[in-house]
């Protein structure tokens, strides 16, 4: 570590040993650093203990993170070695730049300030929400009340919404705004997911799109058509459609979110069938391959257990549906959607239109003789 560089991270610990406020802020991130624009720490009191709370900012979002004491010294080797070349300190009277170059060399300035800075080491916990808790259509679909505040009942609710959101907007981190995004999501429901993406789209990423939710249910629909309206949604609409029912041709991305059992399989033909570039769903219930078992092998011991079967009928089920997936040319992607303390429908599945994976169906069949399944139900849809 070079002399000026090491005399930096010094003055840091010195004003921890002496008890004087600061903040530092990073910039200049460097190559390997792909996401982060900046970051902020500050000490925060938090819990009646020090700590040192991170603003990482994104291009269009900010994560806050708390580190203890004893992780001060490896955090700034990270932030200082990995995402950034340039740092600032500030105290009240007193600025201290790190400057560092591409080839290692590293300056130190050192300046008084004219006018003081306030340093505020405050903790204010305030968490970043893709979806504000204000958004007025969350109102009128019974999830928050006038003033703003999201019932008791639908938090969880509210939690899925925002993570949900942001998935989506990873997934979409490379489109640009120029670009217009037809999206069918089927199953659609009272619309919680389907209004939050649409919303988020629209005013936060600045993206044009045609949103369309499919549902059988004629009050449900009505209910989101006309909350849509009330609200200037034009691009958003809702149709009294069964999944089979649907033309998912020149769309861009099909959606099923707790489509049960064999729904999902049909969400998931669509979207490969329309050539969609995303598709993404969450299952729910697993009862055609569960209902298909005839296991004779290592594992039928354990699977006499009626819940381990079922657990395992879920695993296989969501599992070859990613590998058909990447058969068809997609990217595939098996996550926890939200914590099940929320939520015990919580898998993801999403896919991105890729190049094809040749091994895939060999790999389904050696699955499906293992446990002596007939065939998928997403199989006997793409054929």
């Amino acid at each position: 570590m070079s002399q000026d560089k090491n005399q930096f991270l010094q003055k840091i610990f010195d004003y921890l040993n002496e008890d004087i406020q600061f903040k530092i802020t990073f910039s200049k991130k460097r190559h390997q650093n792909k996401a982060i624009n900046n970051a902020y720490l500050k000490p925060a009191i938090i819990k009646n203990k020090l700590q040192f709370s991170v603003t990482y900012r994104y291009q269009r979002r900010d994560e806050v993170k708390n580190y203890e004491d004893i992780q001060l010294q490896e955090l700034l080797d990270d932030l200082l070695g990995n995402k950034f070349y340039n740092a600032v300190i500030f105290t009240e009277n007193e600025e201290t730049t790190l400057l560092q170059s591409k080839k290692g060399k590293a300056t130190v300035i050192v300046k008084g300030t004219t006018t003081q800075v306030k340093i505020d080491t405050s903790h204010d916990n305030i968490k970043f929400r893709y979806i504000s808790e204000r958004a007025p259509w969350l109102q009128d679909l019974g999830l928050a009340s006038k003033d703003g505040k999201i019932y008791d009942k639908a938090q969880d609710k509210y939690k899925q919404i925002n993570k949900y959101v942001e998935i989506i907007d990873n997934l979409l981190k490379d489109v640009p705004e120029e670009a217009m995004l037809t999206i069918a999501d089927m199953g659609s429901g009272k619309g919680y997911l389907t209004f939050a993406l649409y919303d988020f789209l629209t005013n936060t990423r600045k993206i044009r799109c045609k949103i369309t939710g499919y549902d059988v249910r004629e009050d449900i629909i009505g209910l989101c058509y006309n909350v849509a309206a009330k609200h200037g949604f034009v691009g958003l609409t809702f149709q009294q459609k069964d999944i089979d029912q649907v033309n998912t041709d020149d769309t861009d991305m099909v959606i099923a979110l707790h489509a049960c059992d064999i729904a999902t399989d049909m969400a998931i033909a669509k979207g490969i069938q329309g050539k969609a570039t995303y598709i993404i769903v969450a299952p729910c219930c697993h009862k055609q391959i569960r209902n298909d078992f005839k296991h004779n092998n290592l594992l039928t011991p354990i699977l006499q257990h009626g819940i381990l079967e079922e657990r395992q009928a879920e695993i296989v089920t969501d599992g070859i549906r990613a590998l058909l997936m990447e058969a068809n040319g997609y990217q595939s992607k098996v996550f926890e959607f939200i914590s099940t303390e929320h939520t015990p429908k919580n898998l993801m599945i999403t896919g991105k239109k890729g190049k094809p994976n040749k091994t895939a169906l060999k790999q389904v069949q050696k699955i499906k003789d293992f446990f002596g399944i007939e065939q998928h139900y997403l199989e006997k849809l793409l054929e």
